[in-house]
Formats: structure tokens, sequence, C-alpha cells
């Protein structure tokens, strides 16, 4: 099997033939980068939505959490990734609190 290759510039990516939107990864995302977005298509109705990819922060807490291996994040060594802020933070709690999808009155704290 080939290795996955990054798309360019991309530091976090999903399969989404492969995801079934369990929402385990946003929930493992300490950075707020993850949200569940409506997605009539899907069983679930939502689906997995990479929303602040300028955030993450090369953890990979979220690929080593999917049971159906469908979210990856880029190598160290081919993205430079950001440092945890408490904006990020602040948008994981946002995101958390409310059933996992980001609030659509949500203002980015500066």
């Amino acid at each position: 099997m080939a290795a996955m290759v990054a798309p360019e510039n991309t530091p976090v990516w999903v399969n989404t033939d492969r995801c079934k939107a369990c929402d385990i990864c946003v929930d493992a995302c300490p950075a707020g980068v993850l949200s569940m977005k409506a997605e009539p298509s899907s069983t679930l109705g939502a689906m997995i939505s990479v929303i602040a990819p300028e955030a993450c922060i090369g953890c990979n807490e979220c690929e080593l959490s999917c049971p159906d291996f469908a979210i990856y994040v880029a190598e160290k060594k081919e993205f430079k990734f950001a440092k945890l802020t408490d904006t990020s933070k602040a948008r994981q709690e946002a995101i958390a609190s409310n059933g996992y999808r980001l609030p659509a009155d949500y203002k980015e704290a500066n």
C-alpha cells in the first residue's frame, strides 16, 4: 500500500467516503480545527468539516482517534504547524458545547 500523500499546504484532511460522521475526531481536537456540518446525503445528516486548518497543531489526536481511518494529518517534516492558542481553545470549547458544530454566531476572539 502506498503512503498517504498530503495535499499541498494542507495540515489535515478527511476522506469523506470513509467517514461515518461519528464526531470522535471533533471531540479529540484540542485546537478547534474540526467541526460537524449539515450534510443531507450523509447517513447521520452531518459530515466532518475542517474549519480552521491554520490552527492545526499537528498533534494527530484526530487521526489516532478515528475508528474508520478517514482523517489524516500531514507529517511534521512536510508542514509547519501552529501553536495551540487561547483562541483555538475557545473555539474548541464553543464547538464541543454546541453539539460538535461551530455555533452560527461564533466570532473569533482577537
